[in-house]
């Protein structure tokens, strides 16, 4: 199955689960899993938040940020990719001087 996230429309979700500033999305859901390509502008994060029923994968296209999962920090640049598995926290900041452009893959479990 094709899906062309690129010609979806970008929706802003704005302090996505406390965090500062905005997520931008492009979402594909269907019950059973989440596809995403976010965009967090300089200085955005989503906040901290549970995978309670779900992992998370996020694999960064370009910019730079860190993510914060059980309490451990972890640097990401293009090319990373970030798991957060269930049952398990963590959050996503930009840290860098561009947008921080990923894919997240969220599949319920």
């Amino acid at each position: 199955m094709l899906i062309k996230l690129n010609e979806m429309e970008e929706k802003e979700l704005k302090n996505f689960y406390g965090g500062e500033g905005a997520l931008c999305a492009k979402l594909y859901a269907d019950g059973q899993n989440k596809i995403l390509r976010g965009r967090l502008a300089v200085g955005s994060t989503v906040g901290v938040h549970t995978h309670e029923t779900s992992a998370e994968i996020i694999f960064i296209l370009s910019g730079k940020g860190k993510s914060v999962c059980d309490g451990k920090e972890e640097f990401l640049s293009a090319g990373d990719c970030h798991y957060c598995p269930k049952g398990s926290e963590h959050c996503l900041i930009n840290e860098g001087e561009e947008d921080l452009i990923f894919y997240a893959v969220v599949p319920q479990q």
